[in-house]
């Protein structure tokens, strides 16, 4: 069983690589090796490396820069998938591939279920549900995985950003109006394990029993500004010496971005409970063993 997995430099695709070592054998693609901006190579590069599943984490995650770089977004988040999808479909190979919340437009405050309306408020947003639309025209077996707020203690995103903020400000402003569930990379990494590996002798028939998407998130919500809190907090704790007194929400038009970022990013999980018999754990608890190995990345300096 030879397992290919994409954007391995990534905060998701690291945590696969290491859910998967020992499973089969294991080929981590970096964007030397596939390069989702390149599709005409693709068929070429999958026919050497001759995958038996595909768990596609690559991706084009600059969310404002897209909006500049709509071009470069749907060749990374849609062109690319649709050159592995097409490969993939002719030879039965299953897909994983992960899409995103920005998919829906964040009105209102339920949880979005897996058949509700699509209606992207932005570029990159636009990019992934090309990318969701790619993966599905072939007819292959494939999984598409919509996540949230995924974070982790390496890499570039929100809890590296307010560790930084917190050091250099007293007083540190965040969107409190905008609400999800904060995911990190390690869970996404289990719950994908969970799903594969005992699935793995008929993965066709099991995504077809979750109608080939599924929303995976951490359980339970907060708000930006709530996450923030949690992140100094736990710092704090953990004795990081840290400038910040006050985590202070603001509205998100008091903070004006070039991408419009949806108010609503909760996602329903029941088609995962019931496809795959997984729950997911709550933020606060996933946030913990990240925080660890943040501070003692932060002592270290």
């Amino acid at each position: 069983m030879r397992i290919l997995i994409t954007g391995t430099t990534g905060q998701v695709g690291s945590a696969l690589v290491e859910r998967f070592r020992g499973f089969g054998t294991l080929i981590a693609a970096d964007r030397g090796m596939l390069d989702l901006s390149k599709p005409v190579e693709i068929a070429k590069q999958l026919d050497a490396l001759k995958p038996d599943i595909i768990i596609n984490s690559a991706a084009y995650t600059a969310v404002d820069r897209a909006e500049d770089e709509r071009e470069l977004a749907f060749l990374v988040n849609a062109k690319g998938p649709e050159a592995i999808a097409r490969w993939a479909a002719a030879r039965r190979v299953p897909l994983v591939h992960f899409s995103t919340d920005y998919v829906f437009d964040g009105i209102g405050e339920k949880p979005w279920r897996e058949d509700d309306p699509v209606a992207p408020l932005n570029a990159y947003g636009a990019s992934k549900l090309a990318g969701e639309e790619a993966i599905r025209a072939p007819g292959g077996p494939h999984l598409i995985l919509r996540t949230a707020w995924v974070y982790a203690a390496r890499g570039t995103n929100f809890l590296r950003t307010i560790a930084r903020l917190a050091k250099e400000r007293e007083e540190v402003r965040i969107v409190g109006d905008q609400i999800g569930a904060p995911t990190s990379a390690a869970m996404v990494a289990d719950t994908v394990a969970g799903i594969v590996r005992p699935n793995i002798a008929d993965l066709a028939r099991a995504f077809a029993s979750a109608k080939n998407v599924v929303h995976l998130a951490a359980s339970g919500y907060t708000s930006w500004c709530g996450f923030a809190a949690a992140i100094v907090d736990g710092l704090k704790r953990r004795g990081i010496a840290l400038a910040a007194q006050r985590v202070v929400p603001i509205a998100s038009k008091d903070y004006p971005t070039k991408a419009k970022r949806p108010l609503n990013s909760r996602l329903d999980m029941q088609r995962l409970r019931t496809a795959f018999n997984i729950v997911t754990p709550q933020w606060e608890a996933l946030l913990e063993p990240e925080l660890d190995l943040l501070a003692s990345a932060m002592r270290e300096r």
